[in-house]
């Protein structure tokens, strides 16, 4: 105990520095809720699929949520339904057993919908796709991108990506709604 609070007292505090208060970011988020509400006719409800991930981009989805990204001030909310949702976020490959439950899902989801496809797994099928296979990202187990199951409209790399690019790949999603 002794040695890891000798540790801490050395090291000191690790943290950054409070963003400065910026008059830009409030209107910004003013006008991406106008935005949403004139394109869907009420707050942008996403319903997230889960096709077979390693769960490193549901950590990061889950950050998008929290108190410093504030999707839900802009007008953004998650929801349970697919009947519900306007988009879906789809993470992972596809694993052959979760085929069926996300064309269900698309079907499901009433027009227009949108697809976004999130991190490099549901992208190209990531490191899951079989070596050596010459273009073709299919397994015995896995049948790749989400583009090989259902349309996608916006794809964000990273493996995890960050939230902030979670964020941007939504909004460019709503974007090329217009």
């Amino acid at each position: 105990m002794y040695q890891l609070l000798k540790q801490i007292i050395k090291t000191g505090i690790k943290t950054e520095a409070a963003p400065l208060p910026d008059e830009s970011m409030r209107v910004e988020p003013q006008r991406l809720q106008q935005e949403i509400l004139q394109l869907f006719g009420s707050a942008l409800n996403i319903r997230h699929v889960d096709a077979g991930s390693c769960n490193g981009c549901e950590l990061e989805i889950h950050a998008v949520n929290n108190a410093y990204y504030n999707i839900e001030g802009l007008g953004i909310k998650f929801v349970a339904s697919p009947r519900h949702a306007d988009m879906l976020l789809v993470t992972g490959p596809v694993s052959r057993h979760m085929v069926t439950a996300l064309k269900r899902t698309f079907d499901a989801t009433p027009e227009p919908k949108l697809v976004v496809a999130i991190g490099d797994c549901a992208c190209g099928g990531g490191i899951f796709t079989p070596c050596g296979a010459d273009g073709v990202d299919e397994s015995y187990a896995s049948c790749g991108k989400v583009s090989n199951v259902i349309p996608v409209d916006v794809v964000v790399s990273g493996c995890p990506p960050t939230p902030t690019a979670i964020l941007q790949g939504i909004l460019t999603a709503i974007s090329a709604q217009k």
